[in-house]
């Protein structure tokens, strides 16, 4: 492991990874809380013509010009999206789909047409198509380092507007805020994000470092702040861990391992996360179920003692599953240590009963009170 991290290539690809971690997180962040998941897996198919064309235009495999054209027709491919949806009755998915699946083909059309061009034979633009972070050089870094840095100096700098319109546009839009050039500026740096991972993780795996950090790192909290610092910090650990696994095991690309790291913090969080997670779901669950149950056996034992025409009478417990269709020892059980029933033995014959406590016929009279406490 130590000769590994003191890999030249493992070091490049590992800062790399770091650097587009942090800033799909923390943008992708805003595009979940603003339902538009589906818009990086659009832009990042759109960027295949823009990388075809700037290959043409450079004439050569020069980052800088790959990555502007990826921009300019990720931008071009949100600004399509965006008039399909103002300007035609068609819903928002529909709008991402056509744009997704244009703008791709395109690109595929521009990929053959590069690849049977003199001298491109090289070219090796395929490689955008699921990533090659080997390919990274340290001068790549400094240009992404860069982009990312000036897409978080603009999400800090714009926080309380992105914040306002993601949340609530009516709102923003009342006080006088350009919601529209917001939102218009928010989609320009998702597409700064998806481009700077094109070459790492490729156009096809590229929607998942915008959706899935963020998904993650909601599961855990309710405030942005905190959900946008867990997205970058998911998203940059999974990059590290993914370029490792990579360099340990010769021939696995590094992109879809990254992106499989991704998934299995994902899959933890949506597991154990503590308030939204599926187990604690279940608990609360359990716990409404268990609490209903109980309501219901109070509620018996409080309607026979008032046919009797005596609050102490007590029930016999076949009785009472008899009533409820279900066997109602644990709910009784449960009850007994909450002190809301007691315990009442005649003849040995006739078994156990039951009778509500002056606490059971409290928690009775108050909706919730009391029953809950029953089952923590």
């Amino acid at each position: 492991m130590l000769a590994l991290l003191g890999d030249y290539t493992l070091q490049t690809v590992a800062l790399g990874a770091i650097i587009l971690g942090v800033a799909s997180g923390a943008l992708g962040s805003f595009a979940v809380l603003r339902r538009q998941s589906l818009l990086g897996d659009a832009l990042s198919h759109a960027a295949l013509p823009g990388v075809a064309l700037g290959f043409l235009i450079a004439g050569g495999r020069a980052l800088p010009a790959l990555l502007a054209g990826a921009l300019a027709t990720g931008v071009a491919a949100a600004l399509t999206i965006t008039l399909l949806q103002r300007r035609s009755r068609l819903k928002s998915d529909a709008a991402i789909g056509i744009a997704l699946s244009v703008y791709f083909a395109v690109g595929v059309v521009l990929l053959s047409v590069v690849q049977r061009s003199a001298g491109a034979g090289q070219a090796g633009l395929e490689t955008f198509l699921f990533g090659q972070a080997a390919a990274i050089l340290r001068s790549d870094l400094g240009l992404m380092a860069g982009v990312a840095t000036a897409a978080l100096v603009l999400l800090v700098a714009l926080w309380k507007e992105f914040e306002l319109t993601s949340f609530d546009p009516v709102f923003a839009a009342s006080l006088g805020l350009p919601v529209a050039l917001l939102d218009a500026v928010m989609t320009a740096m998702i597409a700064l994000a998806v481009v700077l991972g094109l070459q790492m993780v490729g156009v096809v795996l590229m929607s998942a470092m915008i959706v899935a950090p963020a998904v993650a790192a909601r599961q855990w909290t309710n405030r942005l702040g905190l959900m946008v610092l867990l997205a970058a910090v998911f998203a940059a650990l999974s990059g590290v861990l993914g370029a490792l696994a990579s360099a340990s095991a010769r021939g696995l690309a590094t992109g879809p391992l990254i992106v499989l790291t991704l998934t299995v913090w994902t899959a933890i969080s949506l597991t154990f996360a503590p308030n939204r997670g599926f187990v604690a779901a279940a608990r609360r669950r359990r716990r409404v179920r268990h609490a209903l149950r109980d309501r219901q056996v109070l509620a018996l034992l409080d309607e026979l003692a008032e046919r009797h025409d005596d609050p102490n009478y007590a029930s016999e417990q076949g009785l009472l599953d008899g009533y409820l269709g279900v066997k109602s020892g644990a709910a009784l059980r449960a009850l007994h240590e909450a002190g809301l029933v007691e315990q009442v033995r005649h003849r040995p014959e006739e078994g156990v009963h039951w009778r509500l406590t002056d606490a059971g016929r409290e928690a009775l009279a108050e909706p919730g009170h009391g029953v809950e406490a029953a089952h923590p």
